[in-house]
């Protein structure tokens, strides 16, 4: 499907797999729209993409887990924008690696109100009108942890579970539309994901990665718009994806 001149809706694009997609879909000739809590980075971007070619980039800063927050994002998209044809919910968070009985109650609360609530308040609000115009495609980015779990994971697998639920209850609801449904879900990926998680504790984020090739960000964002460019009758359900040395969320091979 040609994506020239498609509007796309990119949350959590100041870093990592959103920034990437956000950069292929503008390569693409798209409009798009774009998300996040760090302003300067959105504007940082939107410069860069609008001086690289000829796209029109509208920018938001807020926090996906603001229901309030979310509704007045909508309700201020510009006209020009707000016929939307791609919505990527890629916005998400994971916090710590305790035990469940030994959990951090708010890292359990930004996890699930980010990972779980931010995707469903944005869908809920966007998806009617792609119904309206009888047109759209939702991407979710899950992760392996909605399809495994592992120690230390409970609360972010829960959530990414959740993500992976929801992607298929709204494929089947949308069965009689042409909208279309992708989950995308990743192994290792090498973005900010582990500093944040780790609460910026750089070496031990870097070990997470240490002795393999990880997946990068623009790996990423290749199957989101590999997705996206499907022809109408095509829609890619799922996609699970790994480095070649991750077997599972818990098996990989290292070097020495």
């Amino acid at each position: 499907m040609e994506l020239k001149g498609k509007t796309v809706l990119v949350t959590g694009a100041t870093a990592g797999i959103g920034r990437e997609t956000a950069k292929m879909f503008a390569e693409k000739g798209c409009n798009l729209i774009l998300t996040g809590r760090r302003e300067n980075r959105l504007a940082e971007l939107k410069s860069e993409l609008e001086n690289a070619g000829r796209i029109k980039v509208s920018i938001h800063s807020f926090d996906i887990s603001d229901r309030a927050a979310c509704e007045k994002f909508v309700s201020g998209i510009p006209a020009e924008f707000r016929n939307i044809d791609i919505l990527v919910n890629n916005a998400g968070v994971g916090r710590g690696m305790d035990k469940l009985h030994e959990g951090n109650l708010d890292d359990w609360e930004e996890m699930i109100d980010t990972n779980v609530k931010g995707l469903l308040y944005i869908t809920r609000m966007i998806v009617p009108g792609m119904v309206k115009q009888n047109s759209g495609h939702i991407i979710n980015v899950g992760s392996i942890a909605g399809q495994e779990v592992y120690p230390g994971g409970n609360i972010y697998c829960a959530s990414k579970h959740a993500v992976h639920a929801i992607s298929q209850a709204l494929r089947m609801e949308l069965v009689d539309t042409p909208l279309r449904v992708t989950e995308i879900a990743p192994g290792m990926v090498e973005t900010e994901f582990s500093v944040v998680r780790f609460h910026g504790d750089r070496e031990r984020a870097d070990n997470v990665y240490k002795g393999l090739d990880p997946l990068t960000g623009a790996d990423i964002a290749d199957l989101i718009v590999f997705a996206a460019s499907r022809p109408p009758h095509v829609q890619i359900n799922e996609v699970i994806v790994m480095p070649t040395a991750q077997a599972t969320a818990t098996i990989a091979h290292r070097k020495n």
